[in-house]
């Protein structure tokens, strides 16, 4: 696969033209973001965070849960692989990804080497983008950063994740000393 040339400005295109080799491949205003493979843990929080959204959106048929790799367009020059994204019902095409703007939730788990890039580049875009909620999960502290378009400050969640969306009848609950449980 050829490699793009380098340019000052990367776009979405380009990223998605690297070639696929265990790094996370973002753009966000046209800096390319490289992120390695996480780390074990890491995955295994994706995974529950996973095993509890699906069948909670099953019952609750708002929207449809995906982890990364998946692509979240904001622009040409603005694409994230956030670690799991629930998007609007009727948004995903079996032949395309959505943008940012049909998301329900976005969530980033955090690691030591992406924590500041996730924090202070991709939570800014992802208020942009209008998300509703984006939860940033800090395994190591225990807790989860609630964010949502409009806040300055996260709201900090140490005990319990409460997800209500719009069109819900309930809302999806996870104990963080499960979710945080040592493997």
């Amino acid at each position: 696969m050829a490699m793009p040339a380098f340019s000052a400005v990367w776009t979405a295109e380009m990223a998605r033209a690297l070639p696929v080799d265990g790094n996370r491949y973002e753009v966000v205003h046209g800096e390319l973001l490289v992120s390695p493979a996480p780390r074990p843990f890491h995955q295994e929080v994706v995974w529950r965070l996973m095993s509890a959204l699906r069948p909670y959106l099953a019952r609750e048929p708002v929207g449809h849960a995906f982890a990364a790799p998946l692509e979240a367009r904001h622009s040409q020059t603005t694409e994230l692989q956030p670690d799991i994204v629930v998007f609007r019902s009727g948004a995903v095409t079996p032949t395309s990804w959505p943008s940012l703007g049909h998301a329900l939730l976005v969530i980033e788990v955090l690691s030591p080497s992406t924590a500041r890039t996730d924090r202070f580049v991709k939570r800014p875009v992802v208020q942009q983008a209008g998300v509703p909620f984006l939860w940033l999960v800090n395994i190591d502290d225990g807790a989860v950063e609630w964010w949502t378009p409009e806040a300055h400050l996260p709201r900090v969640e140490r005990e319990r994740l409460a997800w209500h969306p719009a069109g819900a009848s309930a809302p999806l609950l996870i104990e963080m000393d499960e979710l945080l449980r040592p493997m």
